[in-house]
């Protein structure tokens, strides 16, 4: 039966119905609806709805139904119920007979909804944070097993400067880190209840919203009912963060396929998260990081929908907002799944460092420190880069690497290059002079994963 079956004549056709049900996915929010539940029954004893007895029985029958759904979540879907909270509110009608009718005195299925959602909200950045913080330290770990790993680094995809392996996992996890602040920050504000708003003007009954809130571990009570039942706030933040995480995840992916592709060879990714061609028995396909790279489509496709959904409603409620479960859950779902993977992708990678360094030499990695040598012996940048550039144009003609030349072949481009010029050529010259906060230089790799290790209490 339906919640709301008193003001209609005729039945729902079967279409509508089907159209207009919710339960085939937010019964996902069964246990925080029984959650909410409990709390609302406590809050009517304070209003003298309910007595100090009948709210213990009810407690005691949502606490157990609660078990029973743990238990098999599956069985919820087997009802033709409308909604969660229409099933929840059967199944305790069905344990406590007529009492279980009291429980929703005051309380609409508006601030219902959105009450639900917000601690299902909360339970799972929790969630995500864990998720988050084991890609970070599968990120430190493998930065600090490959520290010595030189390999290009890249600007418009073409060779600029040498770094390490370590640097670039450094590099995703300084990303992974501003998700996880983003994640916090997004519970801040989604950790207040909106329940006891009503439909939209509030609850009739003199309860006390701020101990409820705290009841249901809130810091706080919202403090409009027009907005609290309107609001969807939380899960476009949350929609949002998962969408630039995925992003980064998607940009590691991106780094690693290229680098794993036949042509680079920088790494080797293990089996386990690699497939075959069903025609081409020598192919390895990097199907796991492929995947991770679509899958953004979907978090971010989540994102824009809900907006669009969202962008013209009147206040207050509609139910166009009935959209904003199925974004989310699939949503989340996919960001969990892409960062489980890319901490799998991580646990076997294979790095060639012979390969590495040897593209690192190529491509005049070492044409800045050229410069800067210049530079140091009174030449201005502007002239040394012109200088340096010309050197490069003869190197490239040549076909040799720029510490290749000769001395006297050097010195055809500026009469103040010395012997000394082949040291700061030489890439470690290169690595250890980016020696300031957040360089690539060998020490500040060492601090830089000290201090991550410190973060995480690796």
């Amino acid at each position: 039966m339906a919640l709301w079956g008193g003001r209609f004549s005729q039945a729902a056709d079967q279409r509508f119905k089907h159209f207009n049900d919710s339960l085939r996915f937010d019964y996902r929010l069964a246990e925080q609806d029984i959650i909410g539940s409990i709390a609302w029954s406590k809050a009517l004893v304070t209003v003298n709805v309910l007595s100090y007895d009948e709210q213990k029985k009810l407690e005691k029958a949502l606490n157990e139904l609660r078990i029973s759904v743990n238990q098999d979540p599956e069985q919820i879907l087997r009802s033709d119920a409308e909604d969660i909270h229409s099933w929840v509110e059967q199944q305790l009608i069905e344990k406590v007979g007529d009492l279980g009718k009291k429980l929703h005195t005051g309380r609409s299925r508006n601030d219902q909804s959105t009450t639900d959602l917000k601690l299902w909200c909360k339970k799972e950045i929790y969630h995500l944070i864990e998720s988050v913080d084991h890609l970070r330290k599968s990120l430190v770990i493998t930065a600090e097993q490959h520290q010595q790993a030189i390999m290009p680094g890249y600007t418009h995809l073409q060779r600029a400067q040498p770094i390490t392996f370590a640097h670039w996992c450094l590099a995703y996890y300084e990303m992974l880190t501003r998700d996880k602040d983003r994640l916090q920050d997004t519970l801040k504000r989604l950790d207040i209840s909106p329940l006891g708003s009503g439909a939209l003007a509030g609850t009739a009954y003199p309860m006390d919203r701020e101990e409820l809130a705290q009841w249901l571990g809130f810091a706080k009570a919202t403090n409009n009912s027009l907005d609290s039942v309107s609001d969807r706030d939380h899960v476009l933040e949350l929609l949002n963060t998962a969408s630039i995480s995925m992003i980064h995840l998607s940009r590691f992916a991106e780094d690693l396929i290229i680098f794993n592709s036949g042509e680079a060879n920088f790494v080797e990714l293990s089996d386990r998260v690699t497939s075959g061609s069903s025609l081409m028995p020598q192919k390895k396909n990097p199907d796991a990081l492929e995947l991770i790279r679509g899958k953004v489509g979907r978090v971010v496709g989540a994102l824009t929908g809900l907006m669009v959904t969202l962008k013209g409603l009147p206040l207050a409620y509609n139910k166009d907002m009935q959209e904003d479960k199925e974004h989310l859950f699939d949503a989340i779902d996919t960001w969990h799944e892409c960062l489980d993977m890319a901490c799998l992708v991580l646990e076997d990678i294979k790095i060639n460092y012979e390969v590495c360094l040897e593209a690192a030499k190529q491509g005049y990695s070492n044409a800045t420190e050229l410069a800067d040598y210049l530079v140091a012996k009174g030449i201005p940048f502007r002239e040394a880069h012109h200088i340096v550039g010309e050197a490069v144009v003869g190197a490239i003609a040549k076909q040799k690497a720029l510490e290749e030349l000769s001395l006297d072949e050097l010195k055809s481009f500026s009469h103040v290059i010395e012997d000394d010029v082949y040291t700061i050529l030489s890439l470690d010259s290169c690595l250890a002079k980016r020696c300031a906060k957040g360089g690539v230089s060998p020490q500040q790799v060492r601090i830089a994963i000290a201090a991550a290790k410190q973060q995480l209490s690796l």
